[in-house]
């Protein structure tokens, strides 16, 4: 199927009004050129730190602001959203997201990003078996080695953080929560990093509330990445990463939501925090965060950080609110998704394309938002269902559209 958009948005610096997209679906012999005005064609985003399993609501946080993230994980354990999830899913200390009830908490986490239009996410916990990554409605990041953080260590699961690196062999992203805090043991965290031999260029540091002018010096010097979640740093601890200091010294900054146990609702809740303490930093630059940065910090394959225009297997078509493309996407929500393709598998879209695409009804679920009929893949609301049984009451997610 051939299809032109009113714009498409080849990367963050090439945007395109003549871009005629081949979509790599089997759907007939037709190739005329279905022209879609008042559509945005974008590649999917890249969610660079979630924890899917904690994608509960309410946020945790009865003491904040903390001096540092290590105090909050502690408090969230006695919290009424901890409490409550463990209502639905007690997490027996293996941290074996297999599990039934598990899957059903992580493909939660997996529809708050696919609502927001990524398509892609790194998922911060144990490496899990194979099995779990391909189980889930969109692509979760399988390649990776990680650390909870040096203060804590792995105490969820998996080696030390030099033994972590060792297996990434330099050839997957290396994950670790660094200087998340404003006090003594937030500010130490770097130069530990460091004297471990810890800051290589697969290195990929969440938070880095801490980090020093230097510190970003060197790591961008190193060529490292550090993961930028301004809803989760201003809820739990006040202040942020300096992301200025960190653009301007050359940091390949990307962005994460984290889980909502601390985070925003959804990406686009974190873009708009992000344009309101931040109003300098351009859409354009948030774009390149969610999408080329990514592709670089979690060492992913180039065609994920451009639209291609043939054979175009990842596809973010959205409804044209904004003249500008990149601010078009600063609010974006369900309804405004047209069609979501995902390593050439139709995840969401109007359900009118459900017929044009030719899809398997009993692969997806449907629901209205706004005025719009919808396809999504499985089904979220059975989900959400089953959290209901499990608690005797309604639960309601900001993150799911229905």
């Amino acid at each position: 199927m051939l299809i032109k958009p009113a714009l498409s948005v080849v990367t963050a610096d090439h945007v395109k009004a003549d871009f005629v997209l081949q979509l790599a679906l089997d759907v007939g012999e037709e190739q005329e050129v279905v022209e879609l005005p008042r559509t945005v064609a974008y590649v999917p985003l890249i969610n660079s730190h979630d924890h899917l399993i904690g994608n509960w609501v309410p946020r945790a946080g009865d003491h904040r602001p903390y001096p540092n993230s290590h105090v909050w994980v502690e408090d969230m354990k006695d919290s009424f959203s901890f409490r409550e999830r463990d209502s639905f899913w007690t997490n027996d200390g293996s941290f074996n997201f297999n599990e039934a009830r598990a899957l059903k908490m992580a493909a939660l986490g997996c529809y708050k990003n696919l609502f927001s239009g990524c398509g892609r996410v790194m998922d911060h916990a144990p490496v899990q078996d194979e099995s779990y990554y391909h189980s889930l409605p969109i692509h979760v990041i399988d390649s990776f080695r990680q650390c909870h953080s040096l203060t804590l260590g792995n105490w969820w699961g998996g080696g030390t953080a030099s033994e972590e690196m060792e297996l990434s062999k330099g050839k997957m992203p290396f994950v670790i929560h660094l200087g998340e805090g404003i006090d003594e043991v937030a500010a130490q965290e770097f130069a530990t990093l460091e004297a471990q031999g810890l800051l290589q260029k697969n290195s990929v540091l969440i938070h880095g509330i801490a980090f020093t002018k230097e510190e970003l010096a060197r790591i961008a010097a190193a060529k490292a990445s550090v993961c930028w979640c301004p809803g989760s740093n201003y809820f739990l601890i006040g202040q942020t990463l300096k992301v200025e200091d960190a653009l301007e010294a050359g940091v390949n900054v990307v962005l994460g939501t984290d889980s909502t146990m601390s985070g925003t609702v959804n990406m686009a809740s974190e873009f708009n925090v992000a344009r309101q303490k931040h109003p300098q930093i351009s859409a354009q630059t948030l774009y390149r965060m969610v999408t080329e940065n990514a592709v670089k910090a979690m060492m992913l394959p180039q065609q994920y950080a451009a639209l291609q225009a043939e054979n175009c297997r990842d596809l973010l078509l959205v409804d044209q609110v904004e003249k500008d493309p990149f601010e078009n996407l600063m609010n974006l929500d369900a309804e405004q998704i047209n069609l979501f393709i995902v390593n050439g598998k139709a995840l969401m879209g109007d359900v009118s394309w459900a017929e044009e695409l030719d899809l398997d009804e009993d692969d997806y679920s449907f629901f209205r938002v706004g005025r719009r009929e919808k396809f999504v893949i499985g089904d979220p609301m059975d989900i959400n269902d089953e959290v209901d049984e499990a608690l005797g009451y309604h639960k309601s997610f900001a993150y799911l559209p229905f």
